[in-house]
C-alpha cells in the first residue's frame, strides 16, 4: 500500500526550508468551522404539514384545522 502525498510541489525545486515553512503554514491554519445553520422563522414553519400520531382517530384529526 502506498500513501498519496499530502502536499506536490508543481514547479521549481524548493529548499528544504521553504518546504517546512510552508507545512508550518499549513498546519498553523484553523480548520474550517461548519457554516451556522440559518434561523427558521414561525412564518415559515407555519406553513409546514401538521405531524400526527398514528392511532385510533388520526385520520380524522389530520383534516381538523390547526
Amino acid at each position: 500500500m502506498t500513501e498519496q502525498p499530502m502536499i506536490r510541489i508543481g514547479r521549481g525545486t524548493p529548499t528544504a526550508e521553504e518546504v517546512a515553512a510552508l507545512v508550518a503554514v499549513l498546519s498553523a491554519r484553523p480548520a474550517a468551522a461548519p457554516a451556522p445553520a440559518a434561523p427558521v422563522s414561525a412564518w415559515w414553519r407555519s406553513g409546514l404539514p401538521a405531524v400526527t400520531a398514528a392511532g385510533p382517530g388520526a385520520w380524522r384529526s389530520s383534516g381538523l384545522p390547526r
